[in-house]
């Protein structure tokens, strides 16, 4: 059976927030400080360079989170002072 595209098994990568990718870090973290002395070194070496990326993206996203607070505006001038807005319908007409 084959995949559509846009699905999750297209070998893409999993995109996380930033209060993801902090977790995943921490995380990453505490497992290389509680390997065992007879783990092998390519595994150690393979979660230490996950930690280099996952610290390079963290220290990157401080720069996108200040274009996305430019974007987003904080409150919104419609909700205040007049209250909720009615549209006005017509009334179908009837068929004589």
């Amino acid at each position: 059976m084959r995949a559509f595209h846009g699905q999750m098994s297209d070998n893409q990568p999993i995109r996380r927030s930033l209060p993801e990718k902090q977790k995943q870090l921490r995380d990453l973290r505490e497992t290389l400080a509680t390997m065992k002395s007879h783990t092998s070194p390519a595994l150690r070496e393979s979660v230490q360079k996950r930690i280099r990326q996952l610290e390079s993206e963290i220290s990157a996203a401080p720069a996108l989170k200040t274009a996305e607070k430019r974007r987003a505006p904080t409150g919104s001038a419609s909700t205040t002072g007049a209250g909720p807005q009615r549209t006005l319908r017509r009334r179908p007409e009837r068929g004589i």
